[in-house]
C-alpha cells in the first residue's frame, strides 16, 4: 500500500497542467469520487489495524497534495484568463460602425409634408392646446346645445360646469386665432385630438388632424376648390382624381366632403374604399357667418374657407397600410421601415 501511494504521489507531482483540458484531466485522474485517491481510501478500508497507523499519514498527505495541487493550477489559469481579457477584442484599425439612430415617425413625416405644402402658398402654422374650454371646441362653432358631439359617449371631459375637455378637432386652434388676430389670415394647425371611440383597424380613440382656414375679402368657394386641387397633386401626385361631395358641417355653409382615387386597390376593389375606387380624406367649406361672428370678424366684410384631414387616413393611402393601431403600437419592425426623402415627391419612402 505504501509503495502504492509513493507511485502515485510521483505521477501527481510530475502531472503537467497548462489549461483547462489538462486541469479537468488531472480532477478526473486523481481528485474526483473515480479517482485514484478515492480508490486508494476504499481499499484502505480493508488494510489490517496494525497497517493503518503506518499509511493513514502518508494517504492524508497524497490527498492534500493533489488537491493544494488542483487549486494552484485553477488560480492559475484565471490569473492568465484574466489578464487575456485585458487585450484588445476588436480592431481599432477597422472603420467605425455608424450607430443607430432614431427615424422620424411615419405621421411626422406625413404631418411635415403637408403643412410644407400649405407653407409654400402662404398658410402660417399655429399651435393649441389639447385642453380647452367648451367654447373653442363647440360653441363658437355653432355645435348647438343638444349636438350628439356634446355628449360623453364622444368627447373626453374633464370637467363639467364650466366644462373642460380634450379637444376633438384641431379647429379649436382655428377659433383661437381667429379670435386673436385680425384678417386676412391663412392658418394651418395640426395635431392630436380625441373622441370617445372603440379602437379597431379603421378607429381609435385618440388620432391626428390637420387643419387649415383661409379668410379675407371676396374668398369664394373656387378658391378652397383651387387650394384643395393644388394639395391634392403636391400630396399624391397629378394623377390621382378627386371629386367633392356634398355635406354639412355645423360650422361650414356650403360644406362639402373631398374623395381621391383609392390608392390600395388600384383598379381593383377593397375593403378600404369600401369597393367604391374612392377614400375620403378631408372635410371642407365655406365657413359660416356666425362662427366669422363668433370670433369678432365681421361677415359682412370678410369671408373664408376651411377644411380638416386625418393624418392617419393619409399616411394610410401613401404607405399602403390597411391598419390604423400601427401608428400607436411602437413596434420598432414597423417603424424602421419609413424614411423622409429630402424632396418627398408625393410619395414617402419605405426602406
Amino acid at each position: 500500500m505504501i509503495d502504492t501511494i509513493a507511485d502515485l504521489q510521483q505521477k501527481i507531482e510530475s502531472a503537467v497542467i497548462s489549461d483547462k483540458e489538462t486541469l479537468e484531466t488531472f480532477r478526473r485522474n486523481f481528485i474526483s469520487k473515480k479517482g485514484s485517491i478515492a480508490a486508494l481510501f476504499e481499499k484502505f478500508k480493508e488494510c489490517p489495524i496494525a497497517d493503518k497507523k503506518a499509511i493513514s499519514p502518508a494517504l492524508n498527505r497524497l490527498k492534500n497534495e493533489a488537491a493544494q495541487k488542483f487549486k494552484q493550477a485553477v488560480k492559475q489559469l484565471e490569473q492568465q484568463t484574466s489578464l487575456g481579457d485585458t487585450k484588445p477584442s476588436i480592431d481599432v484599425t477597422l472603420p467605425p460602425i455608424g450607430s443607430s439612430i432614431g427615424s422620424l415617425h411615419p405621421l411626422r413625416i406625413v404631418q411635415n409634408k403637408v403643412i410644407s405644402i400649405f407653407e409654400r402658398i402662404g398658410f402660417n402654422f399655429a399651435e393649441g392646446p389639447e385642453m380647452v374650454g367648451d367654447w373653442y371646441n363647440f360653441g363658437a362653432l355653432n355645435f348647438p346645445k343638444n349636438h350628439p358631439a356634446r355628449e360623453m359617449q364622444d368627447t373626453f371631459f374633464l370637467q363639467r360646469n364650466p366644462d373642460l375637455l380634450l379637444r376633438t378637432h384641431t379647429t379649436s386652434v382655428q377659433v383661437s386665432t381667429c379670435s386673436s388676430q385680425l384678417p386676412p389670415l391663412r392658418s394651418i394647425t395640426a395635431g392630436r385630438v380625441f373622441r370617445n371611440e372603440d379602437i379597431s383597424a379603421r378607429s381609435h380613440c385618440f388620432f391626428h388632424q390637420v387643419d387649415g382656414m383661409y379668410i379675407n375679402t371676396y374668398v369664394t368657394f373656387i378658391d378652397l376648390k383651387e387650394t384643395i386641387y393644388h394639395f391634392v397633386r403636391e400630396m399624391f401626385g397629378s394623377e390621382t382624381k378627386l371629386r367633392f361631395r356634398a355635406s354639412y358641417f355645423p360650422f361650414t355653409e356650403p360644406s362639402a366632403e373631398v374623395d381621391i382615387s383609392c390608392r390600395l386597390c388600384q383598379g381593383k376593389k377593397c375593403t378600404i374604399c369600401k369597393h367604391s375606387g374612392w377614400v375620403e380624406i378631408l372635410g371642407a367649406g365655406m365657413i359660416d357667418p356666425s362662427v366669422l361672428a363668433n370670433c369678432h370678424i365681421d361677415p359682412d366684410q370678410y369671408s373664408g374657407f376651411a377644411f380638416g384631414m386625418g393624418l392617419e387616413r393619409i399616411a394610410m393611402l401613401l404607405y399602403q397600410i390597411d391598419d390604423l393601431r400601427l401608428f400607436s403600437e411602437n413596434h420598432i419592425a414597423f417603424l424602421q421601415q419609413f424614411t423622409a426623402c429630402a424632396d418627398f415627391n408625393g410619395c414617402p419612402s419605405v426602406t
